[in-house]
C-alpha cells in the first residue's frame, strides 16, 4: 500500500509517530514527513534515525500555510497532532479547540484541496460521553472529520479511536515505574478504576487497518482488554520485585471517569463487528430535519456501550505479559535510564 508513496504524520515527534517510523522506515515507502512544532524533538529524531527517507517540517496545525507547505506531494496523512493532557485542556479549553478542532479542519481542508488520497485522524475513548475539555474537543474533531468526509470525493477520511496507550508519553505507567524505582508510594486514584490497555503497536495496527479497509467517514475501534488500576500496580510490583506494595489512594482527579467508553450505545446499534475491530459507519442523514425529529431508532434503548468495565478483564499475570511487550519496561528492568529516551518511547 505504501510502495513509493509519501506519508505525512502530523504531531509526528510523539509516541505514535515514533512507533510508525519503527514500523515503516525499513519498508519500500518513498518518504515520511514529520510535521510538528518542536524543533528539539525533530533534531533528536533526525540524529536517532539518520534515515534519508525521513523529512522534517516545522509548523503548527493552527497555521494552515505551514500545513500546505508540508503536504504538497503527499499521498497519505496520519493526523496525530493534538493537545492530549486532560489537566492542561481543562485550564485552557480554547487552546484545545484551536488545536484539536480548528487544527483538524485545517489539515482536512488542505488534504482535500491538494488531492491527498487518504487521511486517518487519531481520536480517543475520552471523545465518547465526554466530561472534560480534552474529550469534548476530540469529540468535535470527530464530528469535523465526518462532516468533511461527506464533502470530499477524492480524499478518504477515516477516524481511529483507541484507549489508554501503555507507556506513551504522559501516561501513568512511566509515572508508576519512576515511583517504584525511587522508593515512593504509587499514587492510585480509585482502585476500581478501569482503563483499556493497548500497546503502541496496537495503535499502529488499528490505524493501518483503518487505512486499508475504511470508507470515508468510518470510525474504527479496536477491541481491547482492560484492567483495574490495582491490577496494573500489582503487576508492576511483581515485575520489579518490589515487596512493599506501597500505594497511596489520592482519589479521582478532576476530569477523570471511573471507566472509559470506546463506543457509545447509540453507535453500537450501527457498528459492524469485524472480529478484532468495530467499524462505526458515518451518519449520512441529510439536512432534512424530519429525519431527526420524526424518525427514531427503537434498538438504541436495548443497546449497551462498549467500555472498560464490560470488556475482557486482565488478571495480574496477563497484565505482566502485556507489560513485558513494552520496551520501556524492558529497559527499566535492565536498569537503563528510560527517562532519557522518553521522546521516542
Amino acid at each position: 500500500m505504501f510502495t513509493n508513496r509519501t506519508l505525512l504524520i502530523t504531531g509526528g515527534t510523539g509516541s505514535f509517530g515514533n512507533a510508525v517510523l519503527q514500523r515503516f522506515l525499513d519498508s519500500d515507502i518513498a518518504e515520511i514527513r514529520i510535521f510538528s512544532r518542536d524543533e528539539k524533538k525533530q533534531d533528536d529524531m533526525r540524529q536517532y534515525y539518520n534515515c534519508p527517507k525521513l523529512k522534517f517540517y516545522i509548523g503548527d496545525v493552527r497555521d494552515i500555510d505551514s500545513i500546505r507547505a508540508a503536504m504538497r506531494g503527499v499521498d497519505y496523512v496520519f493526523h496525530a497532532a493534538a493537545l492530549k493532557q486532560v489537566p492542561s485542556c481543562e485550564f485552557y479549553p480554547l487552546q484545545a479547540v484551536k488545536t484539536n478542532v480548528l487544527g483538524t479542519e485545517n489539515v482536512l481542508e488542505v488534504a482535500v484541496a491538494l488531492g491527498v488520497k487518504r487521511v486517518i485522524c487519531l481520536s480517543t475513548d475520552k471523545a465518547v460521553y465526554p466530561i472534560n475539555a480534552m474529550g469534548i474537543s476530540k469529540a468535535m474533531m470527530e464530528k469535523v472529520a465526518v462532516a468533511k468526509s461527506r464533502e470530499s470525493k477524492a480524499t478518504t477520511i477515516c477516524i481511529t479511536r483507541y484507549g489508554n496507550v501503555m507507556a506513551s508519553r504522559g501516561s501513568v505507567i512511566p509515572l508508576f515505574i519512576d515511583q517504584i524505582l525511587t522508593g515512593k508510594k504509587i499514587t492510585i486514584t480509585d482502585p476500581l478504576m478501569t482503563r483499556f490497555m493497548m500497546t503502541l503497536d496496537d495503535a499502529v495496527d488499528l490505524v493501518l487497518y483503518a487505512f486499508e479497509h475504511g470508507k470515508s467517514g468510518d470510525i474504527f475501534v479496536q477491541k481491547a482488554p482492560a484492567a483495574t488500576i490495582v491490577t496494573l500496580t500489582e503487576a508492576l510490583f511483581s515485575l520489579f520485585k518490589d515487596l512493599s506494595n506501597d500505594t497511596c489512594i489520592i482519589g479521582t482527579r478532576h476530569g477523570e471517569k471511573l471507566f472509559e467508553v470506546l463506543s457509545s450505545r447509540e453507535e453500537m446499534t450501527a457498528a459492524q463487528d469485524l472480529g478484532n475491530y468495530f467499524c462505526i459507519p458515518p451518519d449520512l442523514r441529510d439536512l432534512n430535519y424530519s429525519k431527526f425529529i420524526d424518525q427514531g431508532q427503537t434498538q438504541i434503548s436495548d443497546a449497551e456501550d462498549y467500555n472498560s468495565h464490560n470488556t475482557s478483564r486482565l488478571n495480574v499475570e496477563e497484565m505482566k505479559a502485556l507489560l513485558m511487550k513494552l520496551p520501556s519496561i524492558q529497559s527499566a528492568l535492565n536498569n537503563e535510564d528510560v527517562r532519557s529516551k522518553s521522546w521516542h518511547d
